[in-house]
């Protein structure tokens, strides 16, 4: 971390980044209640999902978003096209036959992605920050990859260089007519046992030829929402982070669940959210299907449409546009 980065941030205190919210890194001890305590959740070992194909290029103030699995989508703007942290590999670990694994395949292969412009990595866990697949795209293209402060630096120790680091409310312009803001999250970073929160953690708010799309990355539920939307406007699509939830006791300060995500929604003012985080690494307690089910139900309790906060299927593509 250099100095310069230190003296800009009013979130890092000089050897860690924090959250000015007050919100409490989980203990190790408390790690290993849960771990103890955990009884694994039902899980399919495999699901087969059919591959739709990707739909016609959007027109300007359109943005065509397509589901690959996890936290990762293609965002096909009129004119460019973006990735969110990209994870193709089958284990969301630094080992190849441990960890947690995919239970289904990226709806989209990476060698059938079109040309990626600009990568939006959110920070620095291993089930968004992954490697392999980071390397496959600099091989084809070499696509900017737009981060949180310290992220590129460990990249560039990886041997991907080309990235943009950012502060939260900072923004860049990775290829013209792109706009890309690091907006804050709830949440927290850690790629080595030694380098807890050495590295910023965050979504991004992404704007070209007239659509504007917040990606949320990881994040529990705080006021950030809100702040978004009254600095940057309110999204024409919002993509919420729904699984990876239980036991709250646990998880509450670091992933929201369904019911926080439509309160999200409603916080942003989005036109239109879209799910994610969910189906793909069995990554906490919560069973198969359960983050689908409690978002339907949440929905209907704070009076949100269906058709204004969307469940996709793997490979969907959902065309948005803004007003």
């Amino acid at each position: 971390m250099t100095e310069r980065q230190a003296a800009r941030s009013d979130h890092f205190d000089g050897r860690r980044f924090f959250d000015p919210g007050g919100t409490q890194l989980r203990s190790f001890r408390e790690f290993l209640r849960w771990r103890l305590a955990r009884q694994a959740p039902q899980w399919p070992d495999w699901v087969a999902d059919a591959d739709p194909p990707l739909t016609d290029a959007p027109r300007p103030g359109e943005v065509a978003v397509t589901y690959i699995g996890h936290a990762t989508l293609l965002l096909r703007f009129a004119g460019c096209t973006v990735l969110t942290d990209p994870i193709f590999s089958l284990r969301a670990s630094p080992f190849a036959s441990l960890g947690p694994k995919r239970v289904r395949p990226p709806a989209l292969a990476l060698e059938d992605l079109p040309k990626v412009d600009a990568v939006c990595l959110s920070h620095n866990h291993y089930d968004h920050m992954d490697l392999p697949s980071l390397r496959q795209l600099a091989a084809r293209s070499n696509p900017p990859i737009v981060t949180g402060i310290g992220n590129g630096a460990y990249l560039a120790g990886k041997g991907l260089r080309n990235t943009i680091e950012l502060d939260w409310w900072e923004h860049a312009e990775p290829v013209p007519g792109l706009r890309i803001t690091y907006v804050p999250a709830q949440h927290w970073s850690r790629r080595r046992f030694w380098d807890t929160n050495r590295m910023l953690w965050g979504g991004h708010v992404i704007e070209a030829q007239g659509a504007r799309v917040y990606f949320a990355g990881d994040t529990g539920y705080p006021a950030q929402f809100s702040a978004i939307a009254r600095r940057l406007g309110a999204p024409d699509v919002a993509l919420l982070p729904i699984g990876a939830y239980e036991p709250r006791w646990f998880m509450a300060p670091q992933h929201m669940n369904p019911e926080e995500a439509v309160s999200a929604h409603l916080d942003l003012g989005a036109r239109l959210s879209i799910a994610i985080h969910f189906g793909t690494f069995c990554l906490t307690d919560e069973p198969f299907g359960a983050p689908e089910a409690a978002l339907a139900a949440a929905r209907l309790r704070q009076g949100v449409a269906e058709t204004s906060f969307r469940i996709p299927a793997f490979g969907e593509t959902i065309v948005a546009s803004s007003p």
